[in-house]
Protein backbone atom coordinates (compact mmCIF):
# COMPACT_ATOMS: atom_id res chain seq x y z
CA UNK A 1 0.00 0.00 0.00
CA UNK A 2 1.36 3.45 -0.96
CA UNK A 3 2.09 5.88 1.87
CA UNK A 4 -0.83 9.28 1.55
CA UNK A 5 1.01 12.10 -0.61
CA UNK A 6 -0.09 15.41 -1.58
CA UNK A 7 -1.30 16.66 -5.09
CA UNK A 8 1.80 17.49 -6.42
CA UNK A 9 3.58 14.46 -4.95
CA UNK A 10 1.07 11.95 -6.82
CA UNK A 11 1.83 13.98 -10.55
CA UNK A 12 5.74 13.78 -9.50
CA UNK A 13 5.51 10.23 -9.16
CA UNK A 14 3.15 9.16 -12.06
CA UNK A 15 5.40 11.13 -14.41
CA UNK A 16 8.49 9.20 -12.65
CA UNK A 17 6.97 6.08 -12.88
CA UNK A 18 6.91 5.25 -9.49
CA UNK A 19 4.18 4.21 -6.73
CA UNK A 20 5.08 7.09 -4.22
CA UNK A 21 7.74 10.09 -3.73
CA UNK A 22 8.27 11.72 -0.63
CA UNK A 23 9.64 15.48 0.16
CA UNK A 24 12.65 15.59 -0.37
CA UNK A 25 13.08 12.74 -3.00
CA UNK A 26 15.23 13.27 -5.73
CA UNK A 27 13.64 11.54 -9.04
CA UNK A 28 13.47 12.17 -13.05
CA UNK A 29 10.59 12.95 -14.67
CA UNK A 30 9.03 12.71 -18.30
CA UNK A 31 7.67 16.10 -19.13
CA UNK A 32 4.04 16.73 -20.62
CA UNK A 33 5.29 19.89 -22.06
CA UNK A 34 8.36 22.33 -22.41
CA UNK A 35 7.66 26.19 -22.50
CA UNK A 36 10.02 29.02 -23.42
CA UNK A 37 9.64 32.76 -24.18
CA UNK A 38 11.30 35.64 -26.56
CA UNK A 39 13.72 36.29 -23.73
CA UNK A 40 14.56 32.44 -22.33
CA UNK A 41 14.00 30.46 -25.61
CA UNK A 42 17.34 32.03 -27.44
CA UNK A 43 19.18 30.37 -24.49
CA UNK A 44 17.51 27.57 -24.55
CA UNK A 45 18.22 26.56 -27.92
CA UNK A 46 21.69 27.35 -27.47
CA UNK A 47 22.02 24.95 -24.38
CA UNK A 48 19.93 22.60 -27.15
CA UNK A 49 22.86 22.58 -29.73
CA UNK A 50 25.65 22.71 -27.05
CA UNK A 51 24.39 19.16 -26.37
CA UNK A 52 24.29 17.62 -29.93
CA UNK A 53 20.90 17.41 -30.39
CA UNK A 54 19.64 17.70 -33.49
CA UNK A 55 15.50 17.16 -33.22
CA UNK A 56 13.37 18.53 -30.14
CA UNK A 57 11.69 15.28 -27.90
CA UNK A 58 8.23 16.05 -29.24
CA UNK A 59 7.61 19.12 -31.46
CA UNK A 60 4.03 18.60 -30.50
CA UNK A 61 5.05 19.37 -26.64
CA UNK A 62 7.16 22.45 -26.63
CA UNK A 63 6.09 25.74 -26.47
CA UNK A 64 7.56 28.80 -27.76
CA UNK A 65 5.86 32.05 -27.46
CA UNK A 66 6.72 35.91 -28.36
CA UNK A 67 5.07 37.99 -25.99
CA UNK A 68 7.85 39.75 -24.12
CA UNK A 69 9.30 42.24 -25.87
CA UNK A 70 6.04 41.52 -28.66
CA UNK A 71 5.77 43.14 -30.92
CA UNK A 72 9.53 43.90 -31.19
CA UNK A 73 10.37 47.06 -29.33
CA UNK A 74 13.81 47.37 -31.03
CA UNK A 75 16.48 45.92 -33.23
CA UNK A 76 17.76 43.51 -30.06
CA UNK A 77 13.78 42.07 -29.30
CA UNK A 78 13.70 41.48 -33.18
CA UNK A 79 16.63 39.54 -33.21
CA UNK A 80 15.72 37.29 -30.38
CA UNK A 81 12.40 36.86 -31.54
CA UNK A 82 13.84 35.43 -35.28
CA UNK A 83 16.39 33.14 -33.58
CA UNK A 84 13.25 31.43 -31.71
CA UNK A 85 11.04 31.49 -35.34
CA UNK A 86 13.96 30.17 -37.09
CA UNK A 87 14.08 27.44 -34.52
CA UNK A 88 10.78 26.42 -34.38
CA UNK A 89 9.99 26.30 -37.92
CA UNK A 90 13.36 23.54 -38.06
CA UNK A 91 11.55 21.48 -35.46
CA UNK A 92 8.41 21.98 -36.75
CA UNK A 93 7.05 23.22 -33.91
CA UNK A 94 3.34 22.93 -33.63
CA UNK A 95 2.70 25.09 -30.66
CA UNK A 96 4.57 28.25 -31.96
CA UNK A 97 2.53 31.36 -32.04
CA UNK A 98 3.48 34.15 -34.29
CA UNK A 99 2.99 37.80 -32.82
CA UNK A 100 -0.83 38.14 -34.49
CA UNK A 101 -2.24 34.91 -33.32
CA UNK A 102 -0.65 34.74 -29.81
CA UNK A 103 -0.50 36.33 -26.40
CA UNK A 104 0.76 36.30 -22.93
CA UNK A 105 1.98 32.89 -22.56
CA UNK A 106 0.41 32.12 -19.36
CA UNK A 107 -2.63 33.59 -20.54
CA UNK A 108 -2.80 31.53 -23.95
CA UNK A 109 -1.99 27.96 -22.87
CA UNK A 110 -4.89 27.20 -20.52
CA UNK A 111 -6.98 29.58 -23.01
CA UNK A 112 -5.98 27.34 -26.13
CA UNK A 113 -6.18 23.60 -24.10
CA UNK A 114 -2.42 23.23 -24.74
CA UNK A 115 -2.13 22.10 -20.42
CA UNK A 116 -4.72 19.75 -19.10
CA UNK A 117 -4.80 18.63 -15.41
CA UNK A 118 -2.57 15.92 -14.50
CA UNK A 119 0.26 17.60 -16.83
CA UNK A 120 3.73 18.18 -15.61
CA UNK A 121 5.32 21.25 -16.88
CA UNK A 122 8.49 23.13 -16.94
CA UNK A 123 9.05 26.60 -18.29
CA UNK A 124 11.13 29.17 -18.53
CA UNK A 125 9.51 31.78 -17.01
CA UNK A 126 8.87 31.78 -13.32
CA UNK A 127 5.04 32.31 -14.03
CA UNK A 128 5.16 29.06 -15.20
CA UNK A 129 3.07 28.13 -11.86
CA UNK A 130 0.09 29.69 -13.50
CA UNK A 131 -1.07 26.61 -14.72
CA UNK A 132 -1.51 24.76 -11.31
CA UNK A 133 -5.19 26.43 -11.36
CA UNK A 134 -5.16 23.25 -13.87
CA UNK A 135 -4.69 20.70 -11.53
CA UNK A 136 -1.17 20.23 -13.23
CA UNK A 137 2.35 20.59 -11.76
CA UNK A 138 3.87 23.33 -13.20
CA UNK A 139 6.71 25.38 -12.52
CA UNK A 140 9.50 27.90 -13.92
CA UNK A 141 13.05 26.49 -14.22
CA UNK A 142 15.90 28.39 -15.51
CA UNK A 143 16.88 28.25 -19.83
CA UNK A 144 19.45 25.66 -19.44
CA UNK A 145 17.02 23.27 -17.93
CA UNK A 146 14.53 24.32 -20.06
CA UNK A 147 16.90 23.79 -22.89
CA UNK A 148 17.61 20.03 -21.99
CA UNK A 149 14.10 19.84 -21.84
CA UNK A 150 13.74 20.65 -25.11
CA UNK A 151 16.56 18.11 -26.38
CA UNK A 152 15.39 15.25 -23.79
CA UNK A 153 11.87 16.06 -22.74
CA UNK A 154 12.46 15.02 -18.74
CA UNK A 155 13.66 17.02 -16.02
CA UNK A 156 15.09 16.43 -12.59
CA UNK A 157 13.14 18.01 -9.32
CA UNK A 158 13.89 17.96 -5.78
CA UNK A 159 9.85 16.62 -4.68
CA UNK A 160 8.52 19.53 -2.47
CA UNK A 161 6.93 19.91 0.62
CA UNK A 162 3.49 21.55 0.18
CA UNK A 163 1.74 24.17 2.74
CA UNK A 164 -2.18 23.99 2.34
CA UNK A 165 -4.36 26.57 2.69
CA UNK A 166 -7.67 26.23 3.16
CA UNK A 167 -9.73 29.59 2.30
CA UNK A 168 -13.37 29.55 4.05
CA UNK A 169 -16.53 31.43 3.54
CA UNK A 170 -17.62 33.94 1.40
CA UNK A 171 -15.16 36.40 -0.04
CA UNK A 172 -16.42 40.38 1.09
CA UNK A 173 -17.56 42.45 -1.66
CA UNK A 174 -15.57 43.21 -3.89
CA UNK A 175 -12.47 40.97 -3.15
CA UNK A 176 -11.39 38.82 -5.75
CA UNK A 177 -8.97 36.03 -6.22
CA UNK A 178 -5.70 39.03 -7.00
CA UNK A 179 -6.72 39.97 -2.91
CA UNK A 180 -6.58 36.26 -1.87
CA UNK A 181 -3.45 36.07 -2.69
CA UNK A 182 -2.17 39.09 -1.92
CA UNK A 183 -3.72 38.18 1.48
CA UNK A 184 -1.97 34.92 1.44
CA UNK A 185 1.40 36.43 0.33
CA UNK A 186 1.35 39.46 3.19
CA UNK A 187 0.97 36.80 5.94
CA UNK A 188 3.55 34.65 5.23
CA UNK A 189 6.03 36.71 3.44
CA UNK A 190 7.80 36.73 0.01
CA UNK A 191 10.11 33.51 1.10
CA UNK A 192 6.91 31.88 3.20
CA UNK A 193 6.70 28.93 0.56
CA UNK A 194 10.12 28.98 -0.33
CA UNK A 195 10.77 25.51 -2.68
CA UNK A 196 7.24 24.57 -1.49
CA UNK A 197 4.26 23.40 -3.01
CA UNK A 198 1.29 25.31 -2.29
CA UNK A 199 -1.93 23.57 -2.70
CA UNK A 200 -5.33 25.64 -2.31
CA UNK A 201 -8.67 24.23 -1.13
CA UNK A 202 -11.64 25.24 0.90
CA UNK A 203 -15.21 27.03 -0.42
CA UNK A 204 -13.79 30.25 -1.23
CA UNK A 205 -11.36 28.94 -3.78
CA UNK A 206 -14.33 26.35 -4.69
CA UNK A 207 -16.66 29.77 -5.65
CA UNK A 208 -13.41 30.99 -7.66
CA UNK A 209 -13.53 31.35 -11.00
CA UNK A 210 -10.95 29.50 -12.96
CA UNK A 211 -9.63 32.99 -13.89
CA UNK A 212 -9.28 33.87 -10.07
CA UNK A 213 -7.85 30.83 -9.41
CA UNK A 214 -5.28 31.35 -12.55
CA UNK A 215 -4.48 34.49 -10.54
CA UNK A 216 -3.83 32.83 -7.10
CA UNK A 217 -1.30 30.26 -8.74
CA UNK A 218 0.60 32.55 -10.81
CA UNK A 219 1.51 34.08 -7.63
CA UNK A 220 2.53 31.10 -6.04
CA UNK A 221 6.45 32.35 -7.18
CA UNK A 222 5.89 35.48 -4.91
CA UNK A 223 5.49 33.93 -1.99
CA UNK A 224 8.72 31.52 -2.76
CA UNK A 225 6.24 28.51 -3.81
CA UNK A 226 8.01 25.63 -6.27
CA UNK A 227 3.80 25.68 -7.69
CA UNK A 228 0.88 26.56 -6.74
CA UNK A 229 -2.17 23.91 -7.41
CA UNK A 230 -5.51 23.44 -6.80
CA UNK A 231 -7.31 20.45 -7.09
CA UNK A 232 -9.89 19.75 -10.58
CA UNK A 233 -13.56 19.96 -9.92
CA UNK A 234 -16.74 21.04 -12.13
CA UNK A 235 -15.10 24.40 -12.46
CA UNK A 236 -12.05 23.15 -14.37
CA UNK A 237 -14.16 20.11 -15.95
CA UNK A 238 -16.70 22.89 -17.56
CA UNK A 239 -13.15 25.39 -18.64
CA UNK A 240 -11.54 22.41 -20.27
CA UNK A 241 -14.91 20.89 -22.15
CA UNK A 242 -13.98 22.67 -25.69
CA UNK A 243 -10.26 23.03 -25.14
CA UNK A 244 -8.62 19.75 -23.63
CA UNK A 245 -6.02 18.83 -26.71
CA UNK A 246 -4.90 15.58 -24.68
CA UNK A 247 -6.70 13.33 -22.63
CA UNK A 248 -6.46 14.80 -18.71
CA UNK A 249 -6.02 12.88 -15.41
CA UNK A 250 -6.93 14.17 -12.02
CA UNK A 251 -5.30 13.92 -8.93
CA UNK A 252 -6.50 14.64 -5.70
CA UNK A 253 -4.72 14.94 -2.45
CA UNK A 254 -5.16 12.25 -0.12
CA UNK A 255 -7.14 13.32 3.26
CA UNK A 256 -4.40 12.09 5.53
CA UNK A 257 -1.55 13.30 3.16
CA UNK A 258 1.82 14.96 5.06
CA UNK A 259 1.72 18.88 5.01
CA UNK A 260 4.57 21.01 6.54
CA UNK A 261 2.02 23.18 7.60
CA UNK A 262 -2.35 23.89 7.39
CA UNK A 263 -2.98 27.43 7.17
CA UNK A 264 -6.81 27.81 8.14
CA UNK A 265 -7.94 31.31 6.49
CA UNK A 266 -11.62 32.84 6.89
CA UNK A 267 -12.76 34.58 3.64
CA UNK A 268 -14.48 36.99 5.19
CA UNK A 269 -11.08 38.52 6.71
CA UNK A 270 -9.60 39.20 3.41
CA UNK A 271 -10.30 43.00 1.58
CA UNK A 272 -9.69 44.40 -0.95
CA UNK A 273 -5.88 45.16 -0.65
CA UNK A 274 -2.76 46.71 -2.57
CA UNK A 275 0.83 45.79 -1.89
CA UNK A 276 3.10 48.45 -1.56
CA UNK A 277 6.28 48.87 -2.87
CA UNK A 278 8.67 47.28 -2.57
CA UNK A 279 7.40 43.40 -2.14
CA UNK A 280 4.32 41.71 -3.14
CA UNK A 281 4.12 40.83 0.44
CA UNK A 282 4.09 44.91 1.86
CA UNK A 283 -0.01 44.72 1.79
CA UNK A 284 -1.94 46.80 3.22
CA UNK A 285 -5.94 47.46 2.52
CA UNK A 286 -7.35 49.84 -0.32
CA UNK A 287 -9.44 51.79 2.45
CA UNK A 288 -5.80 52.91 4.40
CA UNK A 289 -4.45 53.64 0.97
CA UNK A 290 -6.29 56.41 -0.43
CA UNK A 291 -3.99 58.56 0.27
CA UNK A 292 -1.42 57.59 -2.08
CA UNK A 293 -1.80 59.64 -5.46
CA UNK A 294 -0.48 57.82 -8.78
CA UNK A 295 0.22 58.52 -12.56
CA UNK A 296 -0.01 55.54 -14.59
CA UNK A 297 -2.52 52.44 -14.09
CA UNK A 298 -1.80 49.46 -15.62
CA UNK A 299 -4.42 46.78 -16.29
CA UNK A 300 -3.16 43.46 -17.93
CA UNK A 301 -0.61 40.97 -17.60
CA UNK A 302 -0.40 36.98 -17.70
CA UNK A 303 -1.75 37.34 -13.88
CA UNK A 304 -4.55 39.73 -14.69
CA UNK A 305 -5.50 40.64 -18.32
CA UNK A 306 -8.19 37.55 -18.94
CA UNK A 307 -11.60 38.61 -19.75
CA UNK A 308 -12.91 38.38 -16.88
CA UNK A 309 -10.09 41.07 -15.83
CA UNK A 310 -11.37 43.49 -18.80
CA UNK A 311 -14.70 43.27 -17.81
CA UNK A 312 -14.15 44.10 -14.12
CA UNK A 313 -11.86 47.26 -15.01
CA UNK A 314 -14.49 48.02 -18.04
CA UNK A 315 -17.85 48.21 -15.31
CA UNK A 316 -16.04 50.54 -13.22
CA UNK A 317 -14.52 53.15 -16.06
CA UNK A 318 -17.66 52.65 -17.70
CA UNK A 319 -19.07 56.43 -18.11
CA UNK A 320 -16.03 57.95 -16.11
CA UNK A 321 -12.62 59.88 -17.61
CA UNK A 322 -9.35 58.75 -16.46
CA UNK A 323 -8.41 61.35 -13.77
CA UNK A 324 -6.38 64.49 -15.53
CA UNK A 325 -2.81 63.62 -15.12
CA UNK A 326 -2.90 60.38 -15.29
CA UNK A 327 -2.23 57.11 -18.30
CA UNK A 328 -3.90 54.35 -17.90
CA UNK A 329 -2.97 51.46 -20.18
CA UNK A 330 -4.99 47.97 -20.58
CA UNK A 331 -3.47 45.45 -21.79
CA UNK A 332 -5.90 42.32 -23.11
CA UNK A 333 -3.70 39.26 -22.34
CA UNK A 334 -4.63 37.21 -25.62
CA UNK A 335 -5.58 37.94 -29.06
CA UNK A 336 -8.93 35.97 -28.08
CA UNK A 337 -9.56 38.50 -25.34
CA UNK A 338 -8.53 41.09 -27.47
CA UNK A 339 -11.28 40.49 -29.93
CA UNK A 340 -13.85 39.47 -26.90
CA UNK A 341 -13.40 43.04 -25.66
CA UNK A 342 -14.10 44.46 -28.99
CA UNK A 343 -17.47 42.49 -29.76
CA UNK A 344 -18.62 43.12 -26.07
CA UNK A 345 -17.85 46.90 -26.67
CA UNK A 346 -15.41 47.12 -23.72
CA UNK A 347 -12.63 48.45 -26.37
CA UNK A 348 -14.96 51.42 -26.80
CA UNK A 349 -15.48 51.96 -23.32
CA UNK A 350 -11.68 51.97 -22.41
CA UNK A 351 -10.66 53.99 -25.13
CA UNK A 352 -14.09 56.32 -23.83
CA UNK A 353 -12.43 56.63 -20.51
CA UNK A 354 -9.40 58.04 -22.31
CA UNK A 355 -7.33 54.83 -21.99
CA UNK A 356 -4.52 53.15 -24.02
CA UNK A 357 -5.75 50.09 -24.97
CA UNK A 358 -3.00 48.08 -26.34
CA UNK A 359 -2.49 44.61 -28.87
CA UNK A 360 -1.35 41.66 -26.05
CA UNK A 361 2.13 42.04 -24.60
CA UNK A 362 3.88 41.51 -21.04
CA UNK A 363 5.51 45.03 -22.03
CA UNK A 364 5.15 47.16 -19.19
CA UNK A 365 5.37 44.34 -16.15
CA UNK A 366 8.68 43.88 -16.42
CA UNK A 367 9.81 47.41 -17.42
CA UNK A 368 10.30 46.48 -20.88
CA UNK A 369 8.29 48.87 -22.70
CA UNK A 370 4.37 50.10 -23.07
CA UNK A 371 4.58 52.08 -19.90
CA UNK A 372 8.12 52.31 -18.31
CA UNK A 373 8.26 54.73 -15.20
CA UNK A 374 10.30 58.02 -14.83
CA UNK A 375 12.07 59.28 -11.37
CA UNK A 376 9.80 59.31 -8.56
CA UNK A 377 6.36 58.04 -10.76
CA UNK A 378 3.71 55.98 -9.03
CA UNK A 379 2.10 52.82 -10.98
CA UNK A 380 -1.28 50.91 -9.52
CA UNK A 381 -0.98 47.73 -11.64
CA UNK A 382 -2.38 44.75 -11.88
CA UNK A 383 1.08 42.62 -12.23
CA UNK A 384 2.66 40.43 -10.03
CA UNK A 385 5.70 42.26 -8.85
CA UNK A 386 6.61 45.96 -7.28
CA UNK A 387 10.20 45.37 -7.15
CA UNK A 388 12.90 48.23 -7.05
CA UNK A 389 12.75 49.39 -10.69
CA UNK A 390 10.37 46.69 -11.85
CA UNK A 391 8.39 48.89 -14.09
CA UNK A 392 10.93 51.94 -14.83
CA UNK A 393 13.25 53.81 -13.19
CA UNK A 394 14.88 52.93 -9.40
CA UNK A 395 12.93 55.61 -7.79
CA UNK A 396 9.72 54.83 -9.03
CA UNK A 397 6.71 53.00 -7.32
CA UNK A 398 4.77 50.14 -8.28
CA UNK A 399 0.68 48.77 -6.36
CA UNK A 400 0.05 45.54 -6.67
CA UNK A 401 -4.32 45.44 -7.36
CA UNK A 402 -6.63 44.31 -8.41
CA UNK A 403 -8.48 45.04 -11.87
CA UNK A 404 -11.25 46.70 -10.75
CA UNK A 405 -8.76 48.68 -7.81
CA UNK A 406 -6.41 49.84 -10.62
CA UNK A 407 -9.15 51.46 -12.66
CA UNK A 408 -11.41 53.23 -9.81
CA UNK A 409 -7.30 54.46 -9.10
CA UNK A 410 -7.09 55.53 -12.93
CA UNK A 411 -10.12 57.66 -12.07
CA UNK A 412 -9.69 58.98 -8.86
CA UNK A 413 -6.27 59.86 -9.65
CA UNK A 414 -4.95 58.14 -5.98
CA UNK A 415 -5.90 54.52 -5.23
CA UNK A 416 -9.12 54.04 -4.58
CA UNK A 417 -11.98 51.55 -4.38
CA UNK A 418 -15.06 51.50 -7.06
CA UNK A 419 -17.13 52.58 -4.36
CA UNK A 420 -14.90 55.81 -3.77
CA UNK A 421 -16.29 56.78 -7.35
CA UNK A 422 -19.85 56.60 -6.66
Amino acid sequence: MTRPMTMAEKILAAHAGLDEVRAGQLVECDLDLVLANDITAPIAIDVFRELGAERVFDPDRVCLVPDHYAPNKDIKSAEQTKKMRDFAHEQHITHYWEQGCAGIEHALLPETGTVVPGDLVIGADSHTCTYGALGAFSTGVGSTDAGVGLATGRAWFKVPQTLRFEVEGELPEGATGKDVILHIIGMIGVDGALYQAMEFAGSAIEGLSMEGRMTMCNMAIEAGGKAGIIEADDVTRAWMRDRGERPSVEYHADPDAEYVHVYKIDAADIKPCVAWPHLPSNTHPVEESRHITIDQAVIGSCTNGRIEDMRAAAAVLRGRRVAEGVRCIVIPATQRVFKQCMHEGLADEFIDAGCVFSTPTCGPCLGGYMGILAAGERCVSTTNRNFVGRMGDVTSEVYLASPAVAAASAVAGHIALPSDLL
